[in-house]
C-alpha cells in the first residue's frame, strides 16, 4: 500500500512538471510575425508572435525564465510577463 502512494505520488509530479506551459502576453506593433528561438532548461523551441496583435503565447517548460533570441539579441523574459515587440525588438513593460 504504501508503494503504491509513493509510485502515485511520482506520477503526478511528473504530470504536473509535463503539463506546465510558461505564459507570454505581449503586443506586437510590427505588421510582421515573428518566429523566434527560446531557450530554457538547456533546450530550444520555437514561438510565434502573431503581427499587429495582443495575444498570449505559451512555450511547454518548467523553468520560471526563459530566453528569446530577437535580432536586438537575447532576452531574458520571466513567467507571466507582458512583452512590447517593435522592430523585431523585445521590450519589457
Amino acid at each position: 500500500m504504501k508503494l503504491k502512494m509513493i509510485f502515485m505520488s511520482v506520477a503526478f509530479l511528473l504530470v504536473a512538471n509535463i503539463a506546465s506551459a510558461f505564459t507570454i502576453r505581449y503586443y506586437n506593433k510590427d505588421s510582421k510575425s515573428y518566429t523566434m528561438e527560446v531557450r530554457s532548461n538547456g533546450s530550444t523551441q520555437k514561438i510565434e508572435f502573431s503581427s499587429s496583435t495582443t495575444s498570449s503565447a505559451s512555450v511547454q517548460t518548467s523553468a520560471g525564465e526563459v530566453e528569446i533570441k530577437t535580432s536586438c539579441g537575447w532576452v531574458k523574459v520571466k513567467d507571466s510577463s507582458k512583452i512590447v515587440i517593435k522592430d523585431g525588438c523585445i521590450t519589457i513593460e
